[in-house]
This record gives structure tokens, C-alpha cells and sequence, in this order.
């Protein structure tokens, strides 16, 4: 037997479930009142744990959104970079590309704002920070791989427009001036950004 393919030992499946319960019992709080009228300690007892456990698995209430939504993120990454390699339009593929992570910041306006001033501002070296950037850094690579389909743009200029698109999208979703508008009117705004971006590139 591999050692990849071997069960996980008691300790580990107890850590596993601990960690299952705080993300589920984050989850249900923050989607249910907003991360910031929630305590730790609502997190800890929904999820029958210790504040002192729960400190082991994230320090702070960012770090606890971050474990929460870089799972949602993710899933919406990988969905968008699914429907990018179906589509032959460049704009619409990076479109499907940035729509299910605009649509699943929006789910919660205020937690989606306050997870991305985490990612920016948090502290690189915890690991639930690291998971963020990582998405933020796939998201990029899937990005460039659409914008690279166009032979005439070389990989460093496809890379680097990639960047651009991705902070079109990041500040678009956590501009203060767009927090009550709708999904819809900021993926036509990020949309028209792209548009002109790509004319001129």
C-alpha cells in the first residue's frame, strides 16, 4: 500500500472533523448575520469546540472568513475555467472566467468585501491567507491561458494583461461605491473594462 493511499490515523480524522465543524459553523454565522457581528466564541460554541482549539486553526475572524470562502472560491474558479475552454470567443471566455467569482463574492456583499481586504491586507504567512492568494494567482494563470489562444500576444504580454483583468475584477467588487449594486451591473461593468482593455492590447 502507498503511502498515499493509507488511512488517516486517529489524530488525524480528529483534527479533520474539528476543522469540518469550525468551517461549517463559520459558514452558517457569517452567511446568517455577517462576519462582523460574529464572535469567535458563537464560532466556537456552534461548533463545540474550545476558543483555544479554535485559535489552532485560525488565528483571527479574517483568517476564519478566509478558510470559509477560499473553498467557494475556488469551486467558482473551476467552474469558470471549465466554461472558458468551450467558448472560442477571447472576451467570453474570460468573461465565464470572471462571472462565478464575481457572482459568489455578491452572495454576501459585506463578507465578499471584507474577504477581499483580508486577502490584500492579511498576513501572508497563515495559511488560509496563502490559500487566497494562490486562487487569486489560478485565476491569473486561467485568465493568460485564454488571452495566450490569441498567437500575436506573447505569454509575458498575455500574463500581464491577466493581472490587469484580475485587478479590474477585485477593485470592481470591493469598491465601496458599487456595494449596493446589483451582480449583474458590476459583471457588465468589469465586462465593458475588459472590452476596451483587450481593444487596445
Amino acid at each position: 500500500m502507498s503511502v498515499a493511499s493509507q488511512p488517516l490515523g486517529r489524530r488525524e480524522r480528529n483534527k479533520q472533523q474539528k476543522l469540518d465543524r469550525i468551517t461549517a459553523a463559520a459558514s452558517e454565522l457569517f452567511a446568517e448575520h455577517g462576519v462582523e457581528d460574529v464572535t469567535t466564541q458563537q464560532i466556537a460554541d456552534k461548533a463545540d469546540i474550545g476558543t483555544g482549539t479554535l485559535f489552532l486553526y485560525a488565528k483571527t475572524k479574517g483568517e476564519l472568513l478566509l478558510l470559509v470562502q477560499n473553498a467557494h472560491y475556488a469551486e467558482a474558479l473551476e467552474r469558470g475555467r471549465t466554461d472558458a475552454e468551450a467558448i472560442p470567443d477571447a472576451l467570453d471566455a474570460v468573461m465565464s472566467i470572471v462571472r462565478p467569482i464575481v457572482e459568489c463574492n455578491r452572495i454576501q456583499v459585506d463578507n465578499g468585501r471584507t474577504y477581499l481586504r483580508e486577502m490584500v491586507f492579511g498576513d501572508p504567512t497563515e495559511p488560509h491567507h496563502s490559500v487566497a492568494l494562490s486562487i487569486v494567482a489560478q485565476t491569473e494563470e486561467a485568465i493568460a491561458g485564454v488571452l495566450g489562444r490569441d498567437e500575436s500576444l506573447g505569454a509575458g504580454d498575455a500574463a500581464t494583461t491577466a493581472r490587469i483583468v484580475s485587478a479590474i475584477m477585485f477593485l470592481s467588487m470591493a469598491a465601496s461605491m458599487n456595494a449596493p449594486s446589483s451582480t449583474e451591473a458590476i459583471v457588465q461593468d468589469i465586462g465593458t473594462q475588459i472590452s476596451l482593455l483587450m481593444l487596445r492590447t
